[in-house]
């Protein structure tokens, strides 16, 4: 039986589709559909609509890493992740206190987290010749 396959292109297109759902979800800018569904007056259905397809996309992936990663897989990525933005803190490459900016880094580093459990079971059956099956 053949192996299902992953590439890199596969794996940045869940990153960045895990990113794009946690920022369009909610972000500092004011431009995310929660400040939508909160300010603008728009039809309920239309709310409603866009509401279910967010909901739809969270439980996707949170359920996929969760599945992937475990809870402990995703409390390290998030371990990682999080230590590494400080080593760049304390290597002066990022050297903010906005904190509008660490807003966005919090974002990214929990969209990354989804990224990686979107893909992860594809990663280890592509490295390992193991299958998730569930």
């Amino acid at each position: 039986m053949a192996t299902p396959g992953i590439s890199w292109i596969g794996v940045i297109w869940r990153l960045v589709f895990a990113i794009a759902l946690v920022v369009l979800t909610f972000n500092p800018s004011g431009l995310s559909v929660y400040h939508w569904l909160l300010g603008a007056q728009v039809d309920v259905a239309a709310k409603a609509l866009v509401g279910i397809a967010l909901l739809i996309g969270w439980i996707v992936c949170l359920r996929t890493a969760f599945v992937a990663l475990g809870l402990i897989g995703v409390v390290l990525c998030a371990a990682l992740l999080g230590t590494f933005v400080w080593l760049l803190f304390d290597l002066n490459v990022l050297q903010t206190t906005d904190s509008t900016a660490l807003a966005w880094i919090g974002l990214v580093i929990l969209g990354i987290v989804l990224g990686i459990g979107l893909s992860w079971a594809l990663i280890r059956a592509r490295t390992t010749g193991q299958l998730e099956v569930q």
